[in-house]
């Protein structure tokens, strides 16, 4: 079985950097890796655990997303890394460098050049294609972690869709502050069966996980999960007929480096006075339009 060009069986024997193998990961990890993602798409929206090996970054820092990245990853690939939607975080040039290091792909900071981008809590501004891959890293894959603490009993729920304490959770949210105040982590249900954590992705990316074009990817290492939406799948955020989903309002708001008033914007207080000014999140996207 294959996804893209790469199989869950032994492939040939591939190029070493600096004594490690190409990608950093042992092949039996690889495999492990490939086949629970495998898995994952094949019942979107369930959560696949896999054997997290060691990897020299610290768990919640992305080990997730970067076992994912290294274990799909080929030599003609272009690899863009972002971090809360920036190019040029700490965490971003990092993963960036490491899997360049080990694997020697291409590297963009251009979305529709790159054909495999691993983020943190952003999907990118321009629309993916088919022949793109987004990973995202994801700190707590659990959707139901707010209204049940116990594992087993999260796994029982999911087995029989008996989803009703997340729906009192938000019915709760309405009747004392008038709206779902869900800013981001906003469930979703997927292909109309799993309610799953999207990762802290602000609401208003949500919608772009809805019949996309591309493959998304989601791994926890910490707690060893992965779990997949595959292209053309119904993504739908939970929402009651009278209190119906809607993203952040940003109406009146425009990026002050490109103008920008379709795009997700950060909020940016400078000076004594408490000036209040917006930037695209997306720095790609940003540079892009401001013609860098």
């Amino acid at each position: 079985m294959t996804i893209g060009e790469w199989s869950v069986g032994s492939p040939p024997q591939e190029p070493r950097f600096g004594g490690y193998s190409y990608g950093f990961l042992d092949e039996g990890a690889k495999r492990e890796i490939r086949r629970k993602t495998l898995k994952a798409v094949a019942i979107p929206g369930y959560q696949a655990p896999f054997a997290s090996p060691e990897l020299p970054i610290a768990r919640g820092w992305g080990t997730g997303g970067l076992q994912l990245t290294l274990s799909l990853i080929l030599p003609e690939d272009v690899l863009k890394v972002i971090d809360q939607g920036c190019d040029g975080s700490v965490n971003a040039m990092n993963i960036r460098r490491f899997v360049s290091s080990l694997t020697g792909v291409a590297l963009t900071t251009d979305t529709t050049a790159a054909t495999v981008i691993q983020t943190r809590h952003r999907i990118p501004e321009e629309r993916m294609r088919a022949d793109q891959i987004l990973v995202l890293q994801v700190p707590y894959p659990e959707a139901l972690r707010e209204v049940e603490p116990s594992e087993l009993e999260t796994r029982r729920m999911h087995a029989e869709g008996d989803y009703a304490r997340m729906w009192l959770h938000l019915y709760e949210d309405i009747v004392r502050f008038g709206e779902v105040t869900i800013s981001y982590r906003y469930p979703v249900t997927v292909n109309g069966r799993y309610i799953m954590d999207p990762s802290p992705i602000p609401r208003w990316d949500v919608p772009k996980l809805d019949r996309a074009d591309t493959l998304f990817l989601f791994g926890a290492g910490r707690e060893k999960r992965i779990y997949a939406v595959p292209p053309y799948t119904r993504v739908e955020p939970l929402e009651f007929e009278d209190f119906a989903f809607r993203v952040e309002d940003q109406a009146g708001n425009a990026c002050v480096r490109c103008g920008a008033t379709d795009a997700y914007l950060d909020e940016i207080i400078a000076g004594a006075d408490g000036a209040r000014t917006y930037v695209c999140s997306d720095s790609g996207y940003c540079d892009k339009r401001c013609g860098r």
